[in-house]
Order: C-alpha cells, then sequence, then structure tokens
C-alpha cells in the first residue's frame, strides 16, 4: 500500500526526496505548474519533444528509491477557455502525453478551473497553524474581479467534451491514466465569471460518461467531496467512485464544517471519521496511493516538513491498521 506526495519541479533535488524516503513516501507527484518559471514546463508548453526530460526525473525520483507516479499539469486556459489557439494546445496536450507514456509515468494530474482555486481569511488552529479557509458570506463580500466576458455552463460543457475527445483517445493509446481534481472549493456556479463544472458527483458521472474509459479517473479529493457532501455522505461518495474503479489516488485530508464555510484541518481533528474512510476504499477495491495533499501553515520556520512528516506518519499508520 502506498503513499503519495508532491514535489514541484523547481523543488526536484536530492534534499527533498530523500527526506520523503525517509518518512515512509513511496510515490511522487511531479507538479509541472510553475508559472512558466522552468525551462521544463516550457518545454512542454511549447509542445517540444519532453521524453527526455521526464524520463531523467523519473530516474532522478527513482534513484532515492521511490516512484515516479504523476505528472501534474492543468488544462490551459486556451482549451478551457476555447480560445482561437485550443486546437494547437490541445496537440500539445496529446504530445505531453506521448511524452510520458515513453517516459514510464503511469498518471496525468489535471484539473479543469481557469480561475484556480478560492480561499478567504486563514482560521488559526492549534499551535498558531493557519487553516486554509473558505467562507462563502466573506468571499461573497470581496469577489475576484470576474473573467470578461463570463463563461457560462453550457459553454463549459462544451470545452470540456471537446477537450475529452482528444485526450482521453491519446491517454489510452499512451498508456496513461488521467486523474481529474474537483474544483475548490466544490461550488457548481462561476466564482469568477467561468461556470464550475467540476463540483458535484453528477459533474463527475457526467464528465466519465462523457467518454468511458479506464484511462479516465478522478483525483478523488476527500477534503473536497467532504467540503460538498458533509462528513456523513462522504462514505457513500467514496464508496461509488472507488466500485466504479473511478479513483487513481486519493488527496486523503479532513475538514471541519462544509459549505458555505470549511475549515482544512490537520488528519485528527476533522469531522470525518478517516479509519471508516479507508476502509471504505478498501472494501471498494482501492489500494492506494494515498497522498496528504497538504498541511496546515505552520507559523515555525521551516516546519512545513515537520507538517508532512506529521500527516504521512499518521496516514502510514492508519494503511498498517486498516490494510495489514
Amino acid at each position: 500500500m502506498h503513499i503519495h506526495d508532491v514535489v514541484n519541479w523547481s523543488q526536484l533535488n536530492d534534499d527533498q526526496l530523500s527526506f520523503y524516503r525517509a518518512i515512509g513516501v513511496d510515490m511522487v507527484q511531479l507538479d509541472l505548474r510553475t508559472g512558466g518559471k522552468t525551462e521544463a514546463e516550457q518545454i512542454v508548453r511549447e509542445g517540444r519533444d519532453s521524453t527526455e526530460l521526464f524520463e531523467k526525473a523519473r530516474e532522478k525520483v527513482e534513484s532515492h528509491g521511490l516512484k515516479l507516479h504523476t505528472v501534474f499539469m492543468s488544462a490551459w486556459d486556451e482549451i478551457t477557455l476555447a480560445t482561437t489557439d485550443r486546437d494547437e494546445k490541445l496537440d500539445i496536450w496529446v504530445r505531453m502525453t506521448e511524452c510520458l507514456g515513453k517516459a514510464g509515468i503511469p498518471t496525468l494530474g489535471w484539473n479543469f478551473k481557469p480561475k484556480g482555486n478560492f480561499r478567504t481569511t486563514a482560521d488559526i488552529g492549534r499551535g498558531g497553524v493557519s487553516y486554509s479557509t473558505f467562507d462563502y458570506a466573506e468571499f461573497d463580500q470581496n469577489r475576484p474581479e470576474p473573467h470578461d466576458p463570463p463563461v457560462s455552463e453550457s459553454q463549459m460543457w462544451e470545452h470540456m467534451e471537446t477537450f475529452l475527445q482528444v485526450a482521453v483517445p491519446a491517454a489510452e493509446k499512451a498508456g496513461v491514466r488521467m486523474a481529474l481534481h474537483p474544483d475548490d472549493p466544490p461550488i457548481p456556479e462561476p466564482l469568477g465569471g467561468v461556470a464550475q463544472i467540476c463540483s458535484t458527483l453528477e459533474q463527475f458521472r457526467r464528465i466519465f460518461d462523457t467518454i468511458p474509459s479506464d484511462n479516465h479517473g478522478m483525483l478523488f479529493c476527500q477534503g473536497c467531496m467532504t467540503e460538498l457532501l458533509g462528513p456523513e455522505r462522504i462514505y457513500d461518495a467514496i464508496a461509488e467512485m472507488a466500485s466504479k474503479n473511478k479513483v487513481v489516488w486519493v488527496h486523503f485530508r479532513n475538514v471541519r464544517g462544509q459549505l458555505p464555510r470549511f475549515t482544512e484541518v490537520f488528519h485528527d481533528e476533522g469531522e470525518v471519521d478517516m479509519r471508516r474512510a479507508m476502509e471504505v476504499y478498501r472494501d471498494n477495491g482501492f489500494n492506494g496511493p494515498y497522498g496528504m495533499d497538504h498541511t496546515p501553515r505552520f507559523p515555525q520556520e521551516q516546519a512545513g516538513w515537520a507538517g508532512k512528516a506529521y500527516a504521512n506518519g499518521y496516514i502510514r499508520a492508519l494503511i498498517q491498521t486498516v490494510y495489514g
């Protein structure tokens, strides 16, 4: 049973990887989203052959006894918003997928949210940590500048379907499994002038039904789904998606509260019974990997690694308890 953690491309170094190895991480997600700051992202987004780039990254990860399980890249604005150069960008997405397959990287994480995530003033938790927080009432009083022109739900569905018709067959051919992360927060409305269509289970069912494929699944963010459904309904959602083999990997985190207001807290202090949740994954055929996603922000300098160690230790203990 595997634990999965994230390395940003700009932080792909021996210190980070050896630390992960020491705390029991097995698999790595390499995040390509650097705002164009790395040559790696530039190579990919320009449509150049990135096979060697990915091979070298995989070999570096493997040199520390880890597996490069995932590369993560958001669907670009040209695709999600259907700008005039969408077809060119779709071709580049296909090329990226082909290169991942050739490099032996089995998973492509992605999202479809051109306006990104939304948060409000952080709650303060135990020891003075800051919890990532969303309060709809506060957000509604200070909304960001909306996209101009606004993008309707029907338009976003058209853009999604066009993307899937190209991306899913490419993933099948490359032997790569796509994993879609939900909107965050998962509110099926235009929070920034663009409709959100990756929020609800109903929307995910529609997405999966558009192009049915074993290579087309979900990064099941347990935090996002709990924010939407609440702690009592999350177990049924886990069972549904895991039993359909749609859970590629899990962001295994806990929250307190649900929409319209929630906070992302430590694993041991949220409202989800994390052991019960893992048992539901297991009982419905899911065998990992599990990832912490992120930790509350510590006030102490350099304490973020301690948060990672705490979260991964918690997950490892649960894995040993639940899976044996």
